[in-house]
């Protein structure tokens, strides 16, 4: 059985769209050198990137032989959905709820608590 799509973007996705963030363009050379750290085989970044262009995530234009890819989601607007999709799944919509595990799992320094209480009041 095939694997559903996800809306938002997977882990490898995710890689693959940092650089081409960074980079602003780049062909599926340009960002398989750019994985040095993780390497993945090349024909798997292409498939990645096909994936990403049916997704809405990037677009592509043909250069000579080489189709050069560009992000077509800004970074922030991508993890806002990312962000939305785990409120949606997990929290009933409901940001209150994802902030209150978020601190009720995370141990905060006396410095992160004031900044965070300050937050709180500037926008009360």
């Amino acid at each position: 059985m095939a694997r559903r799509p996800t809306p938002t973007l997977t882990e490898a996705e995710y890689r693959l769209m940092d650089i081409l963030w960074d980079l602003g363009s780049a062909t599926v050379a340009d960002v398989h050198a750019r994985l040095e750290d993780r390497p993945i085989a090349y024909t798997t970044v292409l498939s990645t990137l096909t994936i990403l262009e049916r997704k809405g995530y990037v677009r592509h234009t043909t250069r000579g032989k080489a189709n050069v890819y560009k992000p077509r989601v800004e970074r922030d607007a991508a993890r806002r959905t990312v962000v939305e999709n785990v409120l949606a799944t997990f929290f009933d919509g409901s940001p209150r709820a994802l902030m209150l595990n978020l601190l009720d799992s995370e141990r905060l320094s006396a410095e992160e608590e004031r900044r965070l209480r300050t937050l709180l009041e500037d926008r009360g």
